[in-house]
């Protein structure tokens, strides 16, 4: 994390990740001149994986070399410590308690997403009580102590204080004619934002990109829901939600097409002899896809758990980047937002991604008495895959038999 030059202590961008070597300083927490104590929290640095902390290496006097918002190979040094410096005396003071510095301070504990959504929503974190780890504020605090009151009205442009570029730009302009005032704001994409943009457009001109669509009756497995979920929750410590079951259809047909699980390296297929799911995750920051690895061998209450906690980190950006590497296959749910049908976008290198949409209740052919109309609850299905190494009647069974696992959910306990 650091070595000496000069006689002071640099801070230097770690390593992410593999493959990651560009990062986006964050905005500094203390400035030049300040005195640090020894992992202190100096800022935040973002790839486009993970935002990671970057904290002081030692205790000492803060010399800050690049400006927040800027662009940093991993490795390149951002700051400097004289460790040397002499400590002013309300930190000597403070220091003399035998509590590390990080323990001691009053400022509220809290997670860089919360940190940001306070500021942006106009909340005091001093006023909020943190359910998180060691009483940690979450962004779910926020967002309860935020409920019922008016957003805050974003300044104008506003000008960077400590010398550092600011994260965004605004300009407000009047019409001659005296009528309101319209403003226009510009805010530099994320790292993560970027990455997502360059990735969907690359599947877009990569892969030859199909998608075949169906409807699952969702009769059945919500009976199931409603009759064991109580407990289910009690004995496993989890709720009973949907994305088990997908995933354990999906694992099914997957068994059974192994090339929608498969991927194009070069010029070869490289198929997968076991299944791990990339689960679509919105956040504040954008769509993130962590990884549940070897679903294939997980039962239902274990699917639920990790899918759990990987939404949890992802929402409080707490991300690594072996949550987010690999895949096999994804999924994504757009019915939590109330879409009805949409076309997914392949997650390269993957050659096949499910989405799930909106359940409503729709006539159709009573399964149990041919011939007559009955209202079910409906589910769209949409398969995106890729037709250079799947072809559409391996895409369609994939589909049918996900399906049919749906509507049948006695297949999935029995895995047939």
């Amino acid at each position: 994390m650091y070595g000496d030059r000069d006689d002071m202590i640099d801070v230097i961008i770690p390593s992410p990740g593999e493959s990651i070597t560009e990062v986006r300083i964050g905005a500094w927490r203390r400035g030049d001149g300040d005195f640090v104590e020894k992992d202190e929290l100096l800022t935040e640095i973002e790839s486009d994986k993970a935002t990671l902390e970057l904290l002081a290496p030692a205790a000492g006097t803060l010399t800050v070399d690049v400006v927040s918002g800027s662009d940093q190979v991993v490795g390149a040094v951002v700051a400097r410590i004289d460790d040397k410096a002499k400590r002013p005396a309300a930190a000597a003071k403070a220091a003399a308690v035998a509590v590390p510095a990080a323990i001691e301070s009053t400022e509220p504990k809290a997670t860089s997403v919360a940190r940001k959504m306070a500021a942006d929503k106009g909340v005091d974190l001093g006023e909020v009580e943190g359910t998180g780890p060691g009483g940690r504020v979450t962004k779910a605090d926020i967002e309860k102590a935020n409920r019922g009151k008016p957003l805050a009205k974003a300044p104008a442009t506003a000008p960077a204080t400590d010398g550092h570029r600011p994260e965004t730009a605004s300009a407000t302009t009047t019409d001659s004619d005296g009528s309101p005032a319209r403003g226009i704001r510009r805010e530099r994409m994320t790292k993560l934002r970027a990455r997502i943009a360059e990735r969907l457009v690359s599947a877009k001109n990569t892969a030859a990109m199909l998608t075949t669509f169906n409807e699952a009756d969702m009769t059945e497995i919500m009976r199931l829901r409603s009759e064991h979920k109580e407990a289910f929750e009690k004995r496993f410590g989890v709720g009973l939600g949907f994305m088990g079951f997908f995933v354990k259809a999906v694992v099914l047909g997957l068994e059974k097409f192994p090339r929608v699980n498969a991927s194009i390296v070069g010029d070869e297929v490289e198929y997968h002899d076991f299944v791990d799911v990339s689960v679509a995750v919105g956040t504040d920051k954008g769509l993130v896809v962590p990884v549940v690895r070897n679903v294939h061998t997980l039962s239902i209450s274990e699917i639920e758990h990790a899918i759990k906690a990987l939404a949890g980190k992802a929402r409080d950006g707490h991300l690594s980047v072996r949550d987010m590497t690999g895949g096999t296959f994804t999924i994504t749910n757009g019915g939590i937002y109330g879409s009805l049908m949409s076309t997914p976008i392949l997650n390269p290198p993957q050659s096949g991604i499910l989405g799930m949409h909106a359940i409503k209740n729709r006539a159709v052919e009573d399964p149990n008495r041919p011939g007559e109309v009955a209202i079910r609850p409906m589910m769209y299905l949409a398969l995106s895959y890729d037709h250079r190494i799947v072809d559409g009647a391996e895409a369609v069974g994939f589909l049918v038999l996900v399906k049919t696992a749906l509507e049948r959910p006695g297949r999935l306990l029995l895995g047939v």
